[in-house]
């Protein structure tokens, strides 16, 4: 045996050893293994931000006197976005905000490839920012850890694109089942958030990891669920119909959510980004003074309201001492909803990393609260008994969440399993269903995938859609092409078209920049009159361009311009209109049919 084969020998023995060969070659049979390995990995990711967040809140309570109108609230949260963004710019060194949103980007353009680092970069900035105080989730940033680890270990062992794409998925399934304890709502956030089909093929790891990722997290914090829930009132039948329209308000106040985030998010990104820190670290830390339970992710004022202790979410208030009265804690309560919202969009635009997902289930809960408080004083004053202001908090959280998501299923089942409100099943059915269907006629997308949405590049449930969103025109650009310029003769032209095998010709000037486009059939007719050759120049007979694409045009776009031109190719040029290629229906047509085949096989 030759020296080279000992070595090629050697080198792939380890491979052998540890099973990666076997691996790559029967990836169907070895997903389902992986994405145990990659739940149990995610689960103890999960259990670690959990510690990590309370650890840094005992750290800061120990500090904090608490006492009417805490002063140490102002300091606080701004030194928790502080710590978080410089860790960000000097280890990180990259944008790690909207993880959710960052995993769909993977899907559609980085073929679910995720960065090594942000298998840990999310943990630490997310416990950092809420720890400290910053009034965001800790989901959003564990469904990102998860969908990298998962990334990272499909890509060691080599998957296959689609393989790969659903190990993502089943890291960010394990994420949000370990952070909830909720292993069906894992599975459903991957469905109907990140939009990942759920074939036969696919459910059986996603199902696994996200049971995997639930009990690691049950092994090491206990049995009990998320929150302490008791149903100290029976739902009857006769509920359903103001069931019903609280489902509506959910649906109403999940727009206003949207809303809040979308324009602050806008706002905040065009200041720089000092006084960006500045102005978002003011605004929390006063909200946190004024209102408390805008502390970190809110868990504990959602465990008081539907625990039936209203009366204990004002208490370490500014207001406590003004607030004496049911009807003061009612107040309260619905700013507190009011300026959620504004306080999770201020510490995210300040520069703290956190989710959506604990600030919807806290707007949620306060909202099903102060419309059961309202309603029961309306009940009251018709005679009618009142309603358990406990259960339409719980009732809340799964609508607004429904609402703010897109994610009905995922809320009903969260909102069940992080509770143990199983006996609410029905109306938490009734008004997930209610409030989804209400955000729905005013905005297609749901908070995640709106930002995508926006810039053609959601991979959706739609097949067609999906395919050419994961086509690029950058990949597709075909430059075996002859230029010309517009000063040179027939003749020249003439010998150009003879040494090609191109029907068209892109016209460029000194510096390359596209100006217009010679097609064969057009000059057809004179290329044999020899009488013009020295007669007649490009610039005669080239037709000026009219339509154009660049690199980064989404490919939905691209196809629009297709059928509204009719031609068979468009010019691609940079954006400084400089020259690159050309973009054929044909060749999008090949990679279209070859992607689908792909994204498709189960």
């Amino acid at each position: 045996m030759s020296l080279y084969m000992k070595v090629k020998h050697l080198s792939a023995s380890p491979r052998k050893w540890l099973g990666i060969s076997w691996l790559e070659q029967n990836q169907r049979s070895a997903v389902a293994l992986l994405a145990v390995v990659v739940g149990i990995i995610v689960g103890l990711a999960a259990v670690l931000l959990k510690w990590l967040i309370e650890f840094i809140h005992i750290l800061v309570d120990s500090t904090t006197a608490v006492s009417t109108g805490n002063w140490q609230y102002l300091l606080m949260p701004a030194l928790g976005i502080l710590l978080t963004a410089l860790y960000l710019r000097f280890f990180v060194r990259s944008d790690i905000s909207h993880g959710v949103t960052r995993v769909l980007y993977a899907f559609s353009r980085k073929k679910s490839r995720i960065p090594l680092r942000h298998t840990y970069s999310s943990l630490i900035a997310s416990s950092l920012t809420i720890g400290f105080g910053g009034s965001v989730g800790a989901e959003g940033p564990i469904a990102f850890t998860g969908a990298a680890i998962g990334s990272n270990l499909g890509r060691a062992f080599r998957l296959e694109p689609q393989m790969l794409m659903l190990l993502v998925g089943c890291g960010a399934a394990a994420g949000i089942a370990g952070i909830f304890k909720a292993p069906i709502a894992g599975v459903l956030f991957v469905v109907e958030v990140l939009m990942l089909d759920l074939t036969a093929g696919r459910s059986m790891p996603l199902i696994l990891a996200s049971v995997c990722g639930a009990t690691v997290s049950y092994v090491f914090t206990g049995n009990q669920a998320e929150f302490m829930f008791t149903q100290s009132v029976p739902f009857t039948i006769r509920h359903l119909p103001v069931v019903a329209l609280l489902g509506v308000l959910c649906g109403l106040m999940s727009l206003y959510f949207i809303f809040v985030i979308d324009r602050m998010e806008v706002h905040f990104k065009r200041i720089r980004p000092q006084a960006r820190f500045l102005l978002g670290a003011a605004l929390l830390s006063l909200l946190i003074f004024l209102f408390p339970p805008l502390y970190g992710e809110g868990y504990n004022a959602i465990t008081t309201l539907i625990g039936n202790n209203p009366a204990d979410i004002v208490e370490h208030s500014y207001f406590y001492s003004l607030i004496n009265s049911e009807t003061g804690i009612i107040l309260f309560v619905l700013l507190l909803a009011v300026f959620k919202a504004v306080a999770t969009s201020a510490t995210n635009g300040a520069g703290g990393v956190g989710g959506t997902f604990a600030p919807s289930l806290f707007v949620g809960c306060m909202t099903g609260f102060c419309f059961a408080s309202v309603m029961s004083h309306t009940a009251i004053y018709f005679g009618a008994p009142p309603l358990s202001t406990g259960n339409f908090a719980l009732l809340g959280m799964a609508g607004v969440m429904a609402g703010v998501m897109h994610a009905p299923l995922m809320a009903i089942f969260l909102a069940a399993e992080m509770t143990g409100g199983y006996q609410l099943f029905l109306p938490l059915l009734l008004v997930s269903a209610i409030a989804y269907g209400t955000s729905r006629v005013f905005t297609p997308y749901g908070i995640y995938a709106r930002r995508l949405a926006r810039q053609g590049e959601l991979l959706s449930h739609h097949k067609d859609q999906s395919v050419l969103t994961l086509l690029r025109v950058e990949d597709l650009i075909e430059t075996d092409f002859n230029t010309v310029t517009a000063d040179m003769s027939l003749k020249e032209m003439v010998n150009v078209i003879a040494h090609c095998h191109r029907n068209l010709f892109p016209v460029v000037d000194s510096q390359q920049h596209l100006v217009g486009i010679v097609r064969l059939d057009d000059i057809r007719d004179i290329i044999f009159r020899t009488d013009l050759y020295h007669k007649l120049t490009v610039e005669r007979f080239m037709t000026e361009v009219t339509d154009v694409v660049q690199p980064d045009t989404a490919m939905e776009h691209v196809m629009r311009i297709f059928d509204r031109t009719g031609t068979w190719n468009l010019p691609v040029v940079d954006y400084r209109n400089k020259y690159l290629g050309f973009i054929s229906k044909s060749k999008i047509f090949t990679d279209y049919r070859q992607v689908l085949q792909h994204y498709s096989d189960d």
